[in-house]
């Protein structure tokens, strides 16, 4: 039987293999893979749902604050909405976190809408930990941004 002789790889050349193995592991790895799901509370005291939307994340208004809006007497509506057919929807279950896509460890880009002047924007959502999300979103060259906090599960909030 013939033996096949091998050729000596040199130091370098195994180092660029497990280099190419490595970066084809990371890029097989969702690249933001934490868990958003959930009910996150607004410094204004409304709610925000967030669910799993196929390969990223959307999300709705889940509660507002206050409940009774003090000009109409009635729950409050989109009455900012750009949309004029869309001025007299509630604001509860009005989508605000849209085509949510991976964009990094923890960070997800995609479309935000703003109640307070009904516009859309491009944003991100930026996992700070388990317990705190940032969403962010800029028009032209002005950027903000806030955090919001996990509301703790309970059978009232599943």
């Amino acid at each position: 039987m013939k033996s096949v002789q091998m050729p000596l790889q040199t130091p370098l050349q195994i180092s660029l293999g497990l280099l190419a193995m490595a970066t084809i592991a990371l890029m097989s790895t969702p690249s933001a893979g934490a868990n958003v799901d959930g009910l996150w509370l607004h410094k204004g005291g409304g709610t925000l749902r967030i669910r799993n939307c196929g390969d990223g994340v959307c999300g709705t208004i889940a509660s507002v604050s206050p409940q009774v809006d003090p000009e109409t007497g009635r729950p409050p509506t989109d009455k900012k909405n750009a949309d004029p057919n869309q001025r007299n929807r509630p604001l509860v279950g009005v989508p605000v976190l849209m085509g949510m896509h991976p964009n990094g460890p923890g960070k997800w880009t995609g479309r935000l809408y703003n109640v307070e002047d009904g516009n859309t924007y491009t944003g991100h959502l930026i996992e700070l930990g388990p317990d705190t999300i940032r969403l962010e979103g800029c028009a032209l060259f002005f950027c903000g941004g806030e955090n919001l906090t996990r509301v703790k599960s309970t059978a009232a909030t599943r």
